[in-house]
């Protein structure tokens, strides 16, 4: 690389990294492409890290090195990895000023490197095995050379548990468990011999701390048993610590470290210690016998109430954080019994409760806490009725304080938000639901001391609103005040109602649900009169959720009607019994379907709410006699719901299908076979078909926009009523209504706006839905063609979707599914449900000469190809549709596949190959039985020609594939032994399946695959590793009929049993087996 190239790389760097254009960046990065890409790039870089002085040059030089280890492990020789490597560690050993961000990008260099090469080996050493004693150099050194040490372990442990997506899950984890019990521990002891000598008062070290922590954090958090566990749940991770850890647990000293650096530090620093008391706190449980887990328990229940008793060490946000974590661990793991016995609990459960009160009334400063510190709360409560203890809990006493402070702080905090104009917490949905559920258990706690405290703030607030509303011209603010405490108040009593769920013995404090749920209706009748000149948004959200918890609870099959609730309810406001309660909720919907076409949240809630009451099988039939359904059945227009109304472009239009999919179920509870209802029921849409019908024939009397948009309304609509007619009786009503009069003009604008996915999503969805032989509605007369005439419908539809789809080219790549793969997804889920519908007799096509079928399977292998694999396996919903509508094909459809071009096969077969080590389980599982069905079908061809051999003239494109790329099919029995042997196998019957036929079909490498692995074993172990391949055929004959595979199954059971046991004695050479065979 000469002078001038390198001020070239180093300008476009800096404006990669620096430049505020976009258009500039990307151009940048377009011309950096030739450098990053190449992959003979080594020398380059190298020259760049020698001779540049640009932060951003050296940073790119670093990741295109970690880049070219990635993707070309097997290319590098051993000896040019090993020299990068140590030239990394010595480039950084003599330059201690760079930038973060280098030294971070050269760490990570190195730990690749490392984790890739960790079972590589010359002579039987593991050559990247020495990185402890490489680092230890550094650690030797300076503060600053100690500090890239530790970054540099911290790094790769953090790289060690990480999975990669260029590499199998199962290649990941036994590297990962190769390096847990090689150097995780000795790591882990380091981090604690240093943290312990390390002088804390000396500011210079802080770094070196810092990092220390880190690394020990990073060893404590560890997957230790592959379980990726979801970090979004973390108050249910338990640290699986090895056993062979034990006695760093049983020394107290540890956990005492940690709690004094706590002490000793500040900021940042203090609240990583915590973070690391948080992991020692989820250590499992079965690392200890009775008497260890209680003097562990104790001595961590100390230091917790060490830093209770200093709560000013807790000023610091992120040590609050990690505190309030803590104390959501330690119940996690921990039981109230457990607690219970130690002498500390009184004085802890006193200062976690005193702890709680001032976090809860300081609201604005521990939002995103209070979820943990409720979360303790709540766990202790629900562990009540399992204390067989007499030793008081206490929780009488300190629970109805936290409950107390969670409502008036609740309270308080509306006019502090309006004074100041503060963000409502209300609008963050999800903490506020998360808070109300823990609330649920936490209230029910002395629930009468809970109820008394809800209805004396309810009563005032209520009052007070009243007053309000009827004075002339209430002042807003004091309007909003009230109307922001109403909402919390309705969103608490709502959820304590809601929490009788779990609550067995909760009869008794029905009478008090009785007198919570009076108030609120009577508030909802208040605001209701109102709601034409003013309404509260967040009020009437409330008001929803609180019918929902009312409705799980109080409406259904289950419920006993004797229930207090409907007692209070009869001599308060004269519902006598769950038929006039029925009548209020649907009273409700119809208000607020009239009254918030403006809030979509209240629109689809509302629609949710109809859709829930209609499911029940009791409900249901008490809904459908109430003269307010029946008006909604009768007047299902835009006139008395105005959500309908196709110009409200505020409205997600999506709800629409939930409306009549509601409707729809109430319609069939008395539908029978009346023909003349359903003409009535359905005419809104034959309006709306016929004035379409018109429009499409002369666009220019009204605007693209509302054509559009009337068609999609049609489209939403008819699919939700698909969705509900699951009877064969009224599905026929819908057929015969829909075809053949408006298939046509729903596909005429299909072709009209194919590039539009607003449009084709719900088409294509409407059509999808009718093809769908849902509760087999699809039962047509002998003597009926409706099958056929369907099939053809399906068959126009995806055809002529896909001939003009596949003239849009250049789409975005971030733009791509919505425009193209998600229409395609829907194609594939439609032609899947026409071909397993078991409605149409296939052969009749071919027999009259009719092309339905060869063009939609034609238009389904067109469509395929034109998707890169890559993005067949990006997206969930496209490789779903995809791998289900491939198992069909290749189960009825053979012919037709073994008909298609060598590139269109192999490239079938490539992507069965990835689904089958792919981590979706159903996705393997429907790749397993494609395979099958591809190798009986190959292996029943083969096997009528002599000597399982094919003379040219029989040989056809399909049947070449075995001559032509042998190592397709060689590289699938490969994965799925892999897979069987090493791998947490999770459907082990579907993966044999396939795997006889594959052994048949590919006897010689299937022996090449035994030796080699049985070659690899230690020469003691050959001849049991022997055994287990004879077994596994062993009376198994060269056939696919039903009892061989059964024989080779319940082989294939006791291999993979065999097989485990032996590698619960883990070995080298067992690991370099599983990488040889990975490669």
């Amino acid at each position: 690389m000469e002078e001038q190239q390198l001020v070239q790389l180093e300008l476009l760097c800096q404006q990669l990294y620096e430049s505020q254009d976009v258009q500039g960046r990307a151009q940048a990065e377009k011309a950096l492409v030739g450098f990053t890409e190449n992959p003979d790039s080594l020398p380059q870089c190298q020259l760049v890290l020698e001779r540049s002085q640009s932060p951003y040059a050296l940073l790119l030089a670093a990741s295109t090195l970690t880049k070219l280890v990635t993707r070309n492990t097997a290319n590098l020789s051993l000896q040019d990895r090993l020299q990068l490597r140590n030239y990394a560690l010595q480039y950084l050993g003599n330059r201690l000023q760079l930038s973060p961000f280098v030294t971070q990008a050269l760490v990570q260099l190195i730990a690749r490197i490392t984790k890739h090469g960790w079972f590589d080996g010359d002579k039987k050493v593991f050559v990247f095995r020495d990185i402890l004693d490489e680092v230890g150099k550094f650690l030797r050194g300076s503060v600053d050379h100690a500090v890239i040490g530790v970054q540099t372990l911290q790094q790769l442990v953090t790289e060690m548990n990480q999975a990669e997506s260029m590499r199998s899950l199962a290649k990941h984890r036994k590297v990962a468990s190769s390096f847990r019990d090689e150097s995780l521990y000795d790591i882990f002891t380091l981090s604690c011999t240093l943290l312990r000598q390390i002088n804390v008062n000396d500011e210079s070290q802080h770094s070196l701390i810092s990092w220390l922590l880190k690394l020990a954090c990073a060893c404590l958090s560890f997957d230790f048993i592959g379980t990726s566990t979801d970090e979004s749940v973390d108050d249910l991770a338990t640290v699986q610590i090895p056993t062979s850890w034990r006695s760093v647990f049983l020394d107290c000293t540890t956990l005492q470290l940690f709690f004094n650096l706590f002490h000793s530090l500040q900021g940042e620093l203090a609240a990583m210690s915590i973070t690391s008391l948080v992991q020692l706190a989820s250590v499992r449980r079965s690392l200890f016998n009775n008497v260890e887990r209680t003097n562990f328990l104790a001595q961590l229940v100390k230091g917790v109430r060490s830093i209770l008793e200093q709560p000013q060490t807790l000023v610091d946000p992120a040590c609050y954080h990690e505190f309030c974590r803590l104390l959501m661990r330690l119940k996690s793991n921990y039981q109230l019994g457990e607690l219970m016995k130690l002498e500390e609990y009184p004085r802890l459960i006193e200062l976690v409760a005193k702890f709680t009160v001032s976090s809860l009334q300081s609201w604005q400063f521990s939002a995103n806490s209070i979820h943990y510190l409720l979360g303790f709360w709540q766990r202790l409560v629900g562990s009540v009725p399992y204390i067989r203890s007499n030793e008081p809990h206490l929780l009488d006493t300190y629970v109805p304080e936290i409950t107390k402070a969670y409502v008036t702080s609740r309270l308080e905090s509306v006019e502090t938000i309006l004074r100041e104009n503060l963000e409502n917490p209300l609008e963050d949905k999800t903490v506020v639901s998360q808070q109300l559920e823990q609330m649920a258990t936490v209230g029910r706690c002395d629930y009468s001391k809970t109820c008394q405290l809800l209805i004396s703030l309810f009563d005032q607030s209520a009052t007070g609103y009243q007053e309000l509303l009827q004075a002339p011209s209430p002042p807003p603010q004091q309007l909003a005040l009230r109307e922001g405490q109403l909402t919390w108040m309705v969103y608490l009593i709502g959820s304590v109602i809601g929490g009788r769920i779990s609550h067995a013995n909760a009869d008794e404090y029905d009478a008090m649900d009785g007198q919570l749920v009076c108030r609120v209706l009577q508030l909802m009748n208040l605001t209701d009169v109102h709601l034409p000149q003013h309404g509260c948004e967040y009020l009437d959200q409330a008001m929803l959720h609180f019918f929902e918890k009312f409705r799980m609870v109080y409406v259904g099959d289950v419920v006993q009607k004797t229930s207090q609730v409907y007692q209070a309810l009869s001599e308060r406001l004269g519902l006598n019994d769950e038929s006039m309660v029925l009548n209020v909720f649907v009273t409700k919907i119809v208000t607020n379907l009239k009254y918030w076409t403006s809030s979509r949240l209240i629109v689809n809630k509302t629609l949710q709410l109809l859709n829930d009451l209609s499911v029940g099988y009791s409900s249901v039939r008490k809904l459908v006699k109430l003269e307010s359904v029946q008006f909604i059945l009768e007047n299902h227009t835009p006139e008395h719901f105005p959500f309908l109304n196709v110009t409200h472009s505020n409205l997600d239009m999506r709800c629409r299908s939930t409306f009549y999919t509601a409707l729809g179920r109430l319609l069939l509870v008395e539908l029978g076979e009346d023909e003349e209802r359903f003409e009535r029921f359905i005419s809104p849409m034959t309006t709306t078909a016929e004035h379409l019908r018109t429009l499409l024939s002369s666009r220019h009397m009204v605007t693209e926009d509302e054509l559009k948009r009337t068609l999609v309304g049609l489209c939403r609509d008819l699919r939700g009523i698909a969705i509900a007619f699951s009877s064969r009786t009224s599905y026929m009503m819908l057929f015969d209504w829909i075809y053949p009069s408006y298939t046509g003009v729903i596909l005429e604008a299909l072709g009209l706006w194919y590039h539009d996915p607003f449009v084709t999503t719900p088409v294509l969805k409407l059509m999808a839905e009718l093809v769908l032989n849902r509760s087999q509605r699809c039962q047509f007369d002998v003597t009926s063609p409706n099958g056929i005439l369907l099939f053809r419908e399906a068959s126009k539809t995806i055809v002529s979707y896909g001939e003009r789809i596949l003239t849009l080219t250049d789409i975005p790549q971030d733009k791509i599914y919505p425009l193209k793969l998600k229409g395609i997804s829907i194609c594939f889920n439609m032609l899947k449900a026409a071909l397993c519908g078991n409605y149409v007799n296939f052969g009749v096509f071919r027999l009259y000469g009719d092309d339905s079928l060869e063009k939609a399977l034609n238009m389904f292998i067109k469509l395929l190809i034109s998707i890169p694999l890559k993005n067949l396996l990006d997206y969930p919903k496209v490789s779903q549709s995809y791998y289900g509508l491939l198992e069909a094909l290749t189960q009825d459809h053979m012919e037709f596949v073994s008909t298609l071009e060598p590139e269109v096969f192999i490239y079938l077969l490539s992507s069965i190959s990835e689904g089958l080590i792919g981590l979706d389980a159903m996705v393997c599982t429907g790749c397993c039985s494609t395979l099958d069905h591809i190798l009986t079908y190959l292996f029943k061809r083969l096997s009528k020609t002599k000597g399982l051999s094919l003379s040219p003239s029989h040989q056809t494109a399909f049947l070449s594939i075995l001559d032509h790329h042998p190592h397709l099919l060689q590289q699938m029995l490969s994965s799925v032994i892999n897979v069987i042997m090493f791998e947490n196998c999770r459907n082990q019957w579907s993966m044999s399946r396939p795997l006889l036929g594959l052994i048949l079909l590919n006897e010689e490498y299937f022996q090449s695959l035994r030796e080699r692995v049985i070659s690899l074993q230690p020469p003691e172990r050959q001849s049991a590793m022997a055994a287990c391949f004879d077994n596994l055929m062993d009376g198994i004959q060269r056939n696919l009929q039903q009892r061989n595979r059964d024989n080779f199954t319940k082989n294939l059971s006791v291999f993979r049993r065999d097989i485990n046991n032996s590698l619960k004695e883990a070995i080298p050479q067992v690991q370099l087996a599983y990488n040889e065979m990975m490669v």
